[in-house]
């Protein structure tokens, strides 16, 4: 098929950031695209050939928009799968396909799978609702500490809490959910596969990320991952089983603990581009994004290593700041060495909102690592209509 300048279309089921550098990539290939996102004021409603609003968990709306498309694939998995199932069996190649996004669109559903095929990972209880889980811990079911994470729709941090005491449940929502075995982790590692539809895979250098401690969100992902080449095989293998077991098709981001006995588990994974491959738009041969058009394609996949260390610094809203955004000090960063701003397009920001990332590059690690130091205590989100304190 001509995916180049030809009438061939692709759908795309949000429009969100990765929305909208996956179709920083389409444009460069002049691929013709359609977007489906809730909001009118998407980051992706500039960057397509057709922007369309509606409720990516409705059936009709899913199903309507994707039947006019050649290729349908995601930039967010909480996408009503029903709808997918349905335009695949009328001839609408989804990618990831449904039954994929079934296993991983639901935490819970996502953790039997690991245990059913032999893949390292937590131990965790399945709750049909967090209010089950009080008796549990009575009962000898679970104990302090543990993760609770909402079986569905959590993301960015939200949907998970650390849960050390009774008390820590306390206006946590009553959903179904998973508490998760506390690990005591060295690091917190991933891998992003690609996988096409013929099996062909290909792996990014394994990252190590470093989180906020209290908004649960990455604020730094390092690539390479300041591990051994022991841990990076071991690393690798695993995700590449992970992408495998699943047949998956486009790119599968897999996060990874790597515990205190030199132990890879699996945490969870992400059916789509991710923040964790951000830092390949300058550093690698091949960016994540081009990488997913590739995979859903059936294109030749490309080279994924790095041409430079990498590190992402995440920016999100300052605490204590809601409204009209204001990027502060941004010329101060432009004037370091191997600095990239990524702005999002999102005119609101609230605390801890992704609203962009900055990219840098450099020979060291060292020192790219100093650099990002330096970024994350340069660069404020705050709002125009609030006091800067």
């Amino acid at each position: 098929m001509n995916y180049f300048s030809s009438t061939f279309k692709l759908g795309i089921l949000g429009g969100g950031q990765l929305g909208k550098m996956l179709l920083t990539e389409t444009r460069k290939f002049d691929i013709y695209t359609k977007v489906l996102d809730p909001s009118k004021e998407a980051p992706g409603r500039m960057a397509c050939n057709e922007f369309h609003v509606g409720d990516l968990l409705d059936f009709d709306t899913v199903y309507e928009f994707g039947k006019n498309t050649d290729v349908l694939t995601i930039e967010i998995e909480n996408v009503n799968i029903n709808a997918l199932e349905k335009l695949e069996q009328e001839g609408i190649k989804v990618y990831p396909p449904s039954r994929a996004l079934r296993i991983i669109q639901n935490k819970a559903t996502q953790k039997l799978f690991y245990t059913d095929h032999n893949i390292p990972t937590a131990a965790f209880t399945r709750f049909g609702y967090t209010n089950e889980i009080p008796d549990s811990l009575t009962n000898g079911g679970i104990s302090f500490p543990f993760v609770w994470k909402a079986a569905q729709f959590g993301y960015d941090g939200q949907g998970v809490k650390v849960v050390k005491k009774l008390e820590d449940l306390d206006n946590l929502p009553n959903v179904e959910c998973i508490a998760e075995t506390m690990i005591p982790f060295k690091n917190e590692l991933a891998v992003i596969v690609a996988r096409n539809a013929s099996g062909a895979m290909q792996t990014y250098p394994v990252v190590e990320m470093e989180f906020h401690p209290e908004a649960n969100q990455v604020e730094y992902v390092l690539c390479p991952a300041r591990v051994s080449q022991e841990i990076a095989e071991k690393a690798t293998k695993v995700a590449l089983n992970v992408a495998e077991k699943i047949a998956h098709v486009g790119l599968l981001a897999v996060e990874l603990f790597l515990t205190q006995e030199n132990n890879i588990l699996v945490n969870e994974v992400a059916p789509r581009p991710h923040n964790s491959g951000h830092y390949s738009i300058e550093a690698s041969y091949t960016n994540q994004f081009e990488q997913h058009i590739r995979a859903i394609l059936g294109l030749p996949l490309g080279n994924t290593e790095s041409k430079l260390a990498g590190i992402m610094v995440n920016l999100v809203g300052e605490e204590g700041h809601i409204g009209d955004v204001l990027y502060k000090n941004m010329d101060t960063i432009l004037e370091m060495e191997g600095v990239t701003p990524h702005i999002y397009g999102k005119k609101k920001t609230r605390p801890f909102r992704k609203m962009g990332h900055v990219t840098i590059v450099n020979q060291h690690m060292e020192e790219a690592r100093s650099i990002a130091e330096q970024v994350k205590n340069t660069v404020r989100v705050v709002s125009t209509n609030q006091i800067d304190k």
